[in-house]
């Protein structure tokens, strides 16, 4: 049986389009071709945050993937064939993605880096899974993470954490959880995933798989290489303010900036987090895929250079 219900080419640079039968309560939409885009993201984010202000009725949610729209809708209210006319109008009233201007925010969070709760994550599973993983040496991913991309030190992957802002291009997995990737295209590092995961990884730790960074939003397994802890991304008790409206703080389309703090630092900034005291630095800033391009379109030729160096170095390094 094929899956697929309809599909329309890319026009310019409008991304092709391909609706998939999901079952009898979903549709999934997929964007582009199987490829690490942030343009064909920037085009589901700005489908999503329509179809949330302006609902078709029946739809009953739109969860945005990084080049995928699942659609949830209630067959009872609205055919899966009138769902797909309503979201082409849609599609057909966007603007060309390099015209888009999405909603966003900008979330600076802050940092502290190979923290004690990310090493006793790591001593835990070379203790009591793999004893000769490759990318464990002291207790710590950091330095695997280093030499995988072919970095200098530890400072270079810090400064290379902290200087960009990190976009979320889809939250899931587990709940809260955001997916991000470098906005400034010389930050982009990849590491391979643990083999086999964690069982264990402390709530705000950060980590990166692949090319994608991502904070753990509550205690859980994991697979990605941990190099820092940051504060509470996620809280369904709502224990502090910024929680009461959505238990999830970080939203597709929003950027992370990390800060670089000390251990001790972030420590008391978790009580203050714990206690309703603290302020997050959270600030209301559409983002111009324009002026995006344009800023990154001179970066362009560094940032293949360093790839190439990162994928050299990385031949050279043992896979977990």
């Amino acid at each position: 049986m094929n899956a697929i219900i309809t599909a329309r080419p890319a026009s310019g640079d409008r991304p092709a389009i391909t609706w998939r039968a999901a079952g009898d309560r979903y549709v999934l939409i997929e964007y582009g071709e199987m490829k690490l885009d942030l343009e064909l993201n920037f085009f589901v984010t700005s489908m999503a945050a329509h179809l949330a202000a302006s609902p078709i009725k029946g739809l009953v949610e739109a969860a945005p993937g990084f080049r995928s729209l699942l659609l949830q809708y209630d067959p009872a209210t609205i055919g899966r064939g009138d769902l797909v006319d309503a979201v082409e109008e849609v599609h057909d009233a966007q603007q060309s993605v390099r015209s888009l201007v999405i909603p966003s925010r900008l979330i600076t969070l802050p940092i502290a880096f190979d923290d004690s709760e990310s090493r006793e994550a790591v001593r835990r599973y070379r203790t009591t899974i793999r004893q000769d993983a490759p990318n464990i040496r002291d207790n710590s991913n950091i330095d695997y993470i280093v030499d995988y991309n072919g970095l200098p030190d530890r400072e270079a992957l810090y400064a290379t954490v902290t200087g960009t802002e990190w976009w979320n291009a889809y939250t899931g997995f587990f709940p809260g959880l955001p997916f991000m990737f470098p906005l400034d295209p010389r930050n982009a590092i990849t590491v391979p995933k643990y083999n086999p995961t964690r069982t264990w990884t402390a709530e705000g730790a950060v980590g990166i798989g692949g090319p994608c960074v991502a904070i753990y939003p509550v205690e859980a397994p994991g697979g990605y290489q941990l190099f820092g802890r940051t504060l509470t991304v996620y809280d369904v008790l709502a224990r502090h303010g910024v929680f009461q409206d959505d238990p999830i703080l970080i939203r597709p389309g929003d950027r992370v900036r990390f800060e670089r703090v000390s251990e001790e630092e972030l420590l008391d900034l978790r009580t203050d987090v714990l206690e309703n005291r603290y302020e997050y630095a959270i600030e209301d800033d559409p983002f111009s895929v324009a002026g995006y391009l344009a800023e990154t379109s001179a970066m362009q030729a560094e940032a293949e250079r360093l790839r190439i160096a990162r994928e050299a170095a990385a031949e050279k390094v043992e896979v977990p």
